[in-house]
Parts: C-alpha cells; sequence; structure tokens
C-alpha cells in the first residue's frame, strides 16, 4: 500500500488522482481540521468519476509530528510520497517551520527505516538550492549557501532534504524532486493561485524578478515516474521554464481578458510596504502578508536546469502556454 502524506494540498491532491487512477491502494494522512471532501474539486478537473475514485481513499487522521497516529498510518505500507510542509517565509513562524518540515520529516523517515518500507519520494524546493551569482543555470549541483540571506521556509526544507538523506545512509532508498513555483488548482485555492491572481486581475505592475516554473501535473507525474524506476539516492529540479514575472503576466493576463502589465514595481516602494507590514504586526498584532523574504524572490532573477530528470527518464515537461490556458480554464469555472 501506498502512504501519501499532505494529500489535501496542491501537489498531494493531483498526485492522489494519479495514483488511484493507475488502481493503486492508496492511504492518505491529514490533519484534524483539514478538509479532505475538498480533494474532489481537483478530482473533477480530470474526470466524471470522482467519487468513485474519492472512495479508494483511505483517509487516516495524523500529523507528521503526532508519532503514534503516524506509526498507525505506517502499518502495511510500502511506499511514501511525503508532501506534507508547512509553508510560510514569516521569521516568528521559524519554529513552527522546524518542527513541521524538519522533525516532521525526521518522524517520517524513521518510520520508513522501522517498517522496511521500500523507497520515499520527498517533495522538496528549488528554494533549497543555492544561487548563481554569474546567472548561470542553477541545478541540483548548485550547493546550498549557509552564509546567504535564506528565508526561514528555506532553511528548514533543507533541513528536511538533509533528514532523508540521514535515512538513506541507513539504507532507505529516496528520491527527492526540487520543483519550483508550481502552477495549478489546489484544493483550498492557495499555493500558485496568488499569482493567478495577479493575472486575472491585469494589475499594471510587476516586479523585475525571474523564476522557474512548473505544471503541477508534471510533478505528480515525475514523482511516480522516479519512484517507479530504478533510480534512487538521487534529486531532480522540476522546472518546466523560466521566466521572468513579467513574461509570466503578459502570458495570464490576455487569458483573462485583462491588460498584459507595462510599469516596473519599485523595489523600495516593495521594502517600505513590508517594513509598514511589520509596523502593523507589531503594533496592532496583524497577520504578516509581506515579509521582506517575499519582497526580495520577487526582484531575484532565478533560472533553473532540469536537465537531469529529462536525461534520467526521458521526462517531457508541459509547454507552459498549455498549462496556463488550461488553469485560466479551470479559474473562470463558477
Amino acid at each position: 500500500m501506498i502512504l501519501v502524506t499532505g494529500g489535501t494540498g496542491l501537489v498531494g491532491s493531483h498526485l492522489l488522482y494519479f495514483l488511484l487512477k493507475e488502481n493503486g491502494n492508496v492511504r492518505a494522512i491529514h490533519r484534524k481540521d483539514s478538509d479532505v471532501a475538498a480533494v474532489k474539486k481537483v478530482f473533477a478537473l480530470y474526470t466524471a468519476e470522482v467519487d468513485s475514485l474519492y472512495n479508494k481513499i483511505e483517509w487516516v487522521e495524523a500529523n507528521i509530528t503526532d508519532i503514534p497516529a503516524l506509526t498507525e498510518a505506517f502499518k502495511g505500507i510500502t511506499e511514501v510520497y511525503h508532501c506534507a510542509a508547512f509553508i510560510n517565509f514569516d521569521p516568528s513562524k521559524y519554529k513552527i517551520l522546524k518542527k513541521a518540515n524538519v522533525e516532521g520529516t525526521a518522524n517520517v523517515v524513521n518510520l520508513c527505516l522501522a517498517n522496511s518500507i521500500k523507497k520515499i519520494c520527498y517533495v522538496s524546493s528549488v528554494a533549497t538550492l543555492g544561487s548563481n551569482l554569474k546567472g548561470e543555470l542553477i541545478s541540483e549541483e548548485t550547493p546550498w549557501n549557509a552564509d546567504e540571506k535564506n528565508n526561514v521556509y528555506a532553511i528548514t526544507k533543507y533541513g528536511a532534504e538533509m533528514e532523508v538523506w540521514r535515512g538513506t545512509q541507513e539504507g532507505l532508498d529516496a528520491v527527492i524532486v526540487n520543483p519550483g513555483i508550481i502552477l495549478g488548482t489546489s484544493p483550498d485555492g492557495g499555493g500558485s493561485g496568488i499569482i493567478i491572481s495577479l493575472g486575472k486581475s491585469g494589475i499594471p505592475f510587476y516586479p523585475s524578478g525571474a523564476m522557474g516554473i512548473v505544471d503541477v501535473v508534471d510533478v505528480a507525474k515525475a514523482m511516480v515516474q522516479l519512484m517507479r524506476s530504478n533510480i534512487k539516492n538521487e534529486q531532480f529540479v522540476l522546472v518546466g521554464e523560466n521566466l521572468s514575472y513579467k513574461e509570466l503576466l503578459s502570458k495570464l493576463a490576455p487569458l483573462f481578458g485583462k491588460k498584459p502589465p507595462t510599469k516596473k514595481l519599485p523595489k523600495q516602494l516593495m521594502y517600505f510596504l513590508s517594513s509598514m507590514d511589520w509596523l502593523s504586526n507589531k503594533l496592532f498584532g496583524t497577520k504578516r502578508r509581506l515579509v521582506k523574504a517575499t519582497v526580495r524572490s520577487m526582484f531575484i532573477k532565478s533560472r533553473y536546469d532540469s536537465q537531469k530528470i529529462k536525461n534520467a527518464i526521458g521526462f517531457q515537461f508541459t509547454p507552459t502556454e498549455q498549462t496556463l490556458k488550461r488553469i485560466a480554464k479551470e479559474n473562470k469555472k463558477p
């Protein structure tokens, strides 16, 4: 039986569909407050047989930081897809991030070892890779630099990777995928929904940064193919295309009948707004919405190389235009 953590998230929900489509026996864990039924929204994007597939899932209430419940969830499991993670860039959330991402992954790895799991696939992020100052493409070989201004999310995801690699030293077979910005429809409307909303709004401004993007369908398919291959103890960058924010928003806007952005967003203005956001949080307890790490990422030009997975399993990424047209269509549905 296959175990999926984070089954109600963006990657996990799409992954569940592809696993169930091939009649896999799947158990998915969820937190107490998770809306498991929302996964049906994702299934409905692919098929009319939503309930028949959804009812095949064996849902188990467990948190990856709750060892007793997680131990029960591992009974009879042979393969694990570890998608669960806490995503936040607010430095004040570091302890929560560390507990969920690092300690939670350590728990998953330890139970994989204890239960002689055949193989695990861990969903990391390109945030754990280093940067190339000369503008060269970033790959799996680009080393993490602890001295850089790494955000708290990246730090904890890197720590989680170290737990997976520790597991491989103790006999666990593993593959790690490092997706860029994942584009797709999430059960809760989160994930890349913010970027989609910007394109949908027709906002005239764009930040000067660049990023690697990937279709959530490609992430799910790559994970399944890697798990079914003989490849082990390797990691793979998953980026379908490198685009500037201007290029991405310019492709998105027309799909929603909006004009492409034409005005460059002033960096200093964004940092000023981030400072005001911080001050509001301190004085009035408002939720942080624009932390400095987020602003910094908007103006960094990061470009990635996905040649390794193309060579390893002949993987082909979905063309960006095709991805965006599909997502725009999904977002226009009532």
